[in-house]
């Protein structure tokens, strides 16, 4: 099962070269994984998870640009591997049908008093493991070799 998060492109997105610039498709998964994490469980009436994460990695894929604002960007977040004390989600980010980026972060749970890395608690790993895919599935688009 995938997560589906749908966010509007702003004016302020685009830069100089007419298109969506690079740094704004980080705020992106931000904010998908916002709507992951708190904002759906809010609309379905559920607590919401992991207040208390960091990112401690992002990569990002830029498959095709995106020249307009004004439309929305539809986000599917998957759950890659969960771990320990950390859990890695993969996104696809697609405009009109299109896919314009591939993005994979690492989250890591964190005790607000310590400001240390802290074990999964059971509720999160039934939360995540909703949402576990088969790595060896190639994505959209992608082949598997």
């Amino acid at each position: 099962m995938k997560h589906h998060a749908s966010l509007p492109l702003r004016w302020a997105d685009l830069d100089a070269f007419g298109h969506i610039n690079n740094a704004a498709f980080l705020v992106f998964a931000q904010e998908a994984r916002a709507d992951f994490t708190w904002y759906s469980r809010a609309r379905g009436d559920q607590e919401f998870v992991f207040a208390d994460m960091v990112v401690a990695r992002a990569e990002l894929d830029f498959i095709e640009p995106i020249y307009s604002g004004g439309v929305n960007l539809d986000v599917e977040i998957a759950v890659a591997r969960v771990g320990n004390s950390s859990f890695e989600l993969t996104y696809e980010m697609f405009c009109g049908g299109v896919l314009s980026c591939r993005a994979r972060t690492v989250q890591v749970t964190v005790d607000m008093e310590t400001k240390r890395s802290r074990p999964l608690k059971e509720v999160e790993k039934v939360f995540l493991n909703q949402y576990l895919v088969d790595s060896a599935t190639p994505s959209a688009g992608e082949n598997k070799s």
